[in-house]
């Protein structure tokens, strides 16, 4: 039997309501907190399959963090258990702590804690607790008080000449697009899919507007919030579109969109962060209450590799 679907955070009204992130506490360089930006010490749990947990493992990799910080990435089907550490192609047993499942992580922080567990998961092996499970945190701390022990110490996602800006572009991508896509995928009414639906591929067209003007999002460098729509773009057209109902078009159809994916997709080191297996068994297998047969498509064919052009803007 699998987990049934988020049923706490569904609305009366059929609106999906996202839980917030319950562990919160920040890590520093400078002694300003109690868990130092030290190697060795911290851990991050993940899956692939999905778009948050995706975001720290990329800044976890373009920072150059592999050394100071392990991972390990989990089975991306979840039963009615949670999340489980399993042997298998592109994810493992538990290293550190030889959990079985994630939320043994969450118990052990809190053994109150009644919510829904969820990844990444930053654990501290020191305390043997987790420091943080909200991925906006995690990617603030691996840019910037990680960044005494980054291999890529010059690169920054957050500049501050941009601070403004990005912040408001990236509440924009999160309310619009990427917890869009799940308010359209979780309803459980027509109209509140019908205004999720729409209020997604209005936010669409306007980032496709957007990106006709400038390579990325904010001009010539990449930033947060590239990484951001990234891991929500590259989970469309095999995910999004058809298991979630976010159908009026596909990235593919968006001549701007789907090019600004492929420059991403083909920087150094991110399509091994990418795992179209994973996300695919993830959500067709997982979510029995949108699939009960679970079964899984064997497209879309993608082809993330060819040229994009967008080095001409």
């Amino acid at each position: 039997m699998m987990q049934a679907q988020f049923a706490a955070e569904t609305s009366a009204s059929g609106e999906f309501q996202r839980q917030e992130d319950v562990f919160r506490e920040w890590i520093s360089n400078d002694g300003s907190t109690s868990y130092p930006a030290v190697p060795g010490r911290y851990h991050l749990y993940v899956s692939l399959a999905c778009p948050w947990a995706s975001r720290t493992v990329i800044f976890r990799k373009l920072k150059g963090l592999e050394d100071g910080i392990g991972m390990t990435i989990i089975d991306p089907i979840r039963d009615e258990k949670g999340w489980a550490f399993r042997d298998g192609p592109g994810y493992s047993t538990d290293p550190i702590n030889g959990f079985q499942y994630l939320s043994e992580a969450y118990q052990a922080t809190d053994p109150n804690f009644g919510g829904r567990v969820t990844v990444p998961v930053l654990w501290d092996r020191e305390t043997r607790k987790i420091v943080n499970n909200c991925e906006d945190d995690i990617c603030i701390m691996f840019n910037s008080a990680f960044n005494t022990i980054a291999q890529n110490k010059d690169v920054d996602f957050f500049p501050k000449d941009l601070e403004g800006e990005h912040a408001k572009l990236a509440d924009f991508i999160y309310d619009h697009v990427n917890n869009g896509v799940y308010q359209a995928g979780f309803a459980t009414r027509q109209r509140p899919y019908e205004i999720s639906c729409r209020k997604l591929f209005e936010a669409l067209d306007q980032l496709d507007q957007r990106l006709s003007k400038s390579r990325y999002l904010l001009g010539q460098r990449i930033i947060e919030a590239d990484w951001r729509l990234f891991c929500t773009l590259v989970r469309f057209d095999v995910v999004y579109y058809g298991h979630f109902k976010c159908n009026i078009r596909r990235i593919i159809d968006y001549p701007n969109l789907q090019g600004y994916l492929m420059d991403l997709y083909q920087q150094p080191g991110i399509a091994g962060a990418v795992n179209f297996d994973h996300i695919k068994r993830h959500y067709y297998m997982t979510h029995t209450q949108i699939n009960p047969t679970r079964i899984v498509p064997l497209g879309p064919a993608l082809d993330l590799t060819k040229p994009h052009g967008r080095e001409k803007i």
